[in-house]
């Protein structure tokens, strides 16, 4: 599609309509913005090199440090505190800026072996290839579409006002707190479907090959931060242990808020299985924009999150570099201002705030029309 074309289609577009709602595009108009967003992905294709291998690899760099550091202030009591709080970063930058976009295959063009998304597992619970599967495909590909996407309240959550009520729902904001603070282990349970199994429209034999992979990685993980380095620092066993729960808890709560952020703010879309029949790239982008919100803040931010404080980005171009999507974060919400799309975005604090409302108002039934 040709860039007068473009310019022709959005000359097609009531923009002061645009102002008040999300413009409804019409076929043409979702092939001219999804013939945008492949340019904006492709331009950054043909340009990823040397500052992006630089770029993780000085990321892995960083992180190991805090975790070697943190390891070792285990054996000095006083500074229990400084311990835990290098554990959790490292663990945040492992499981956020590492783990989740390594996976995603972000890094599989430079060929090393430690950053491909078929070798790499993260610091997690959840086993790398079972979440390749519910999250890189499952979700990204079915993003907001309800039915399809588990990820709309995790199956435990009701998150959305096209969900049919029930009074399990009145414990929203329970079941979200516990989600909260142990969210590695609900992420590793997901593909267990566990809400299907009380239904009983799936059936525990299915779950037989998951439920081994999840406690092989489960043994492995607890060996790891509560025998393995415990033990090797020998009377101070208790402090190291109770050290390396709280960075995990720390690790947790995080990353559930960031990801909540980027997910279930005012304003995100969901859609029907019967909007999305037959759906095209431009369509597909479309719902990624509208289906997800991003979080502002500074470079430091930025990182900690994963970028995914970019999650409009993230959802549009998954396979590209995050660090990469500030770079792209204003042209395509430019785009967006043409086309009349919203592009939901604000503070972390207003985010939180806006998302928390949302868990508490789906807790109560409907209102009576």
């Amino acid at each position: 599609m040709s860039a007068a074309h473009i310019e022709d289609i959005l000359e097609s577009i009531d923009l002061e309509q645009a102002k008040a709602e999300t413009a409804k595009l019409t076929a043409e108009q979702l092939d001219a913005f999804g013939a945008e967003m492949d340019a904006i992905r492709q331009r950054i294709l043909d340009d990823l090199g040397e500052e992006d291998a630089a770029y993780i690899r000085k990321v892995v760099k960083l992180q190991r440090g805090f975790e070697i550091a943190g390891r070792a202030l285990f054996y000095l009591p006083p500074a229990w505190p400084l311990a835990v709080a290098s554990l959790s970063v490292s663990k945040i930058l492992e499981n956020m800026e590492i783990g989740h976009n390594v996976m995603h295959g972000q890094y599989d063009w430079m060929g090393d072996p430690g950053l491909n998304s078929r070798m790499y597992d993260w610091d997690n619970v959840c086993p790398g290839e079972q979440w390749k599967y519910s999250h890189n495909y499952i979700h990204h590909t079915f993003t907001n579409i309800l039915g399809k996407d588990r990820d709309i309240g995790y199956g435990i959550l009701r998150m959305d006002e096209d969900q049919k009520w029930h009074p399990y729902y009145l414990g929203n904001p329970l079941y979200a707190f516990l989600l909260m603070v142990f969210f590695e282990w609900g992420v590793a349970m997901h593909d267990l479907e566990v809400e299907n199994l009380v239904k009983g429209t799936r059936k525990l034999e299915d779950n037989k090959a998951l439920h081994a992979g999840i406690m092989r990685k489960v043994k492995r993980q607890a060996i790891k931060d509560y025998l393995l380095f415990p033990a090797l620092t020998g009377p101070l066993f208790p402090l190291t242990f109770a050290g390396n729960a709280t960075a995990n808890l720390i690790r947790n709560v995080w990353a559930f808020n960031i990801i909540f952020c980027g997910h279930f703010p005012a304003g995100v879309a969901t859609f029907t299985e019967q909007e999305c029949e037959d759906e095209s790239r431009g369509h597909w982008y479309y719902r990624q924009l509208l289906g997800s919100a991003n979080i502002t803040g500074g470079r430091l931010f930025h990182l900690m999150t994963g970028n995914l404080s970019f999650q409009v980005e993230h959802h549009l171009f998954p396979d590209l570099p995050a660090r990469r999507y500030p770079q792209v974060a204003e042209e395509v919400r430019e785009i967006c201002q043409r086309y009349g799309l919203q592009y939901n975005t604000g503070p972390l604090g207003k985010q939180l705030l806006s998302v928390a409302k949302k868990i508490c108002a789906m807790a109560l039934p409907p209102a009576k029309a």
